[in-house]
């Protein structure tokens, strides 16, 4: 089958919203609507400020969408929460969602997934001039804060570092001021998370990733699992790393980071659609 014509089938058995009335689109989209889920909160990954939506998953998203026959204008962006991405797309609430947004097993179960679009790693980030953390080992001692029900730091002290001590916070940006401020040695979650953070105009030159990412994070388009829009979405990620837009999209969300992906892993080959 065609772009063209996953495309049109796109239009037809995606959920349609807030139709437009005026016919006047060229988009095969025809002027229905497509929703959107992303993280609100994420610099550099999914981010509203305002009206406006950004990072790379915001990126990702707007490209996957316009290969199916939807323009801008026609994407309803709907914050997804990580702890309701599987109602949020297996009520109706959803058409896809992007949203760092890991493919595993279990979640397979009761949603479907395209992609993945990144390949993402647990990480460190530290200060720009400290050269003592290399890797979760060096954290012995040390105060390592991550998110409040988080299991990865747990994940060092278990396995890496038995002497750490775990510092919790509300969010991300929270261990970010810490580490600022010499509360905390380090943070940790998803490398490309961490990049976002550290990315941001008020961080931008003052932290860095380590990069010594020590476990791997699929990052997937969920969609309901009895969607059959998987292999257009995976030809749109393909086309979109094909092209150098991912690349681009990657780029201009890390700027100011000191970051670089893993590149064994990355730009990835979406799996085959089951």
């Amino acid at each position: 089958m065609t772009l063209a014509a996953l495309a049109a089938t796109t239009a037809l058995t995606l959920t349609a919203c807030g139709g437009n009335d005026d016919g006047g689109g060229e988009s095969s989209g025809g002027g229905d609507s497509v929703r959107i889920g992303i993280k609100y909160d994420q610099p550099g990954l999914g981010f509203k400020d305002g009206e406006e939506y950004t990072g790379f998953d915001v990126d990702v998203a707007k490209y996957v969408a316009k290969e199916l026959g939807y323009e801008e204008d026609q994407i309803e962006w709907v914050e997804s929460p990580s702890a309701n991405r599987e109602n949020m797309l297996s009520n109706g609430q959803v058409d896809m969602i992007f949203a760092t947004y890991s493919i595993t097993d279990q979640r397979k179960e009761s949603v479907g997934f395209a992609g993945p679009y990144f390949v993402a790693g647990q990480d460190l980030l530290v200060g720009q001039d400290n050269n003592d953390i290399n890797g979760p080992e060096d954290l012995e001692g040390k105060n390592l804060c991550s998110v409040t029900g988080s299991t990865s730091a747990q994940k060092i002290k278990d396995e890496y570092a038995g002497t750490v001590n775990l510092v919790e916070q509300g969010g991300y940006a929270d261990c970010v001021t810490m580490l600022g401020s010499g509360g905390v040695d380090a943070v940790t979650t998803d490398d490309i998370i961490l990049a976002g953070l550290a990315a941001t105009d008020a961080n931008s030159g003052n932290f860095k990733v380590v990069g010594n990412p020590f476990t791997e994070e699929k990052y997937g388009v969920g969609i309901p699992k009895d969607s059959d829009q998987c292999q257009a979405i995976n030809d749109a990620i393909t086309k979109m790393i094909d092209d150098g837009a991912w690349e681009e999209a990657v780029t201009k969300n890390t700027e100011g980071a000191d970051y670089e992906y893993n590149e064994d892993l990355n730009p990835p080959t979406p799996d085959a659609c089951a």
